[in-house]
């Protein structure tokens, strides 16, 4: 990758603009040049284990009180979700990681994704192909979707699996109100250049 990629916001319908300013998606395109689903490189493992001494009890604890975690949890309610029971995603990580004794290395796709979440608290998500990304209803629920098919379930991973091969992705992310766009840039351009480090 040569440069950080054009982050763009994708259309919302007008009914959910309406009813919960604030909420949007921003998409990126990034081209790979290996595998997404190779054994990742030893610097974002260590990286990885880096923020698991970061991420304690302590921490795990104070991170609902932080702006943007905060932000995502009053979004979950107003959609409906309790964010103690279904985490928003950056929490789901963390409560992960307390768990198990640290964030698991899983392959480069995820372990991409789940920097990223942490380290800018802005969840991110890939799906293979260069896509444009909106929000719409479907059966009076919020979904992610391209321009004919539907992608995801707000907040839920994408439908379609990033396989082996896969040379494109789309890189989201949702924003919520209190969300600094800049934090969302920073999520998927962190995500992105783990995928496709610069030149």
């Amino acid at each position: 990758m040569t440069g950080e990629p054009v982050v763009r916001a994708g259309a919302v319908a007008p009914a959910i603009a309406a009813e919960l300013p604030g909420l949007g998606i921003a998409f990126c395109h990034v081209m790979l040049t290996g595998d997404p689903l190779r054994r990742t490189p030893p610097e974002l493992r260590a990286r990885l284990r880096a923020l698991s001494d970061r991420h304690r009890g302590a921490q795990a604890i104070a991170l609902r009180s932080r702006a943007i975690p905060h932000a995502y949890r009053v979004l979950f309610r107003h959609l409906g979700l309790e964010p103690d029971t279904r985490r928003i995603p950056v929490e789901e990580l963390v409560v992960g990681r307390l768990l198990v004794g640290g964030f698991e290395s899983r392959v480069l796709l995820a372990d991409a994704l789940a920097t990223a979440t942490i380290e800018t608290e802005v969840g991110v998500w890939a799906v293979p192909g260069e896509r444009e990304l909106r929000l719409v209803l479907e059966g009076g629920r919020i979904v992610v979707a391209g321009e004919l098919e539907r992608v995801a379930e707000l907040f839920a991973p994408p439908e379609e699996p990033v396989e082996r091969g896969t040379r494109a992705l789309t890189l989201y992310a949702i924003l919520a109100e209190g969300v600094p766009d800049i934090a969302v840039e920073e999520a998927l351009w962190t995500a992105a250049e783990l995928l496709a480090p610069r030149e």
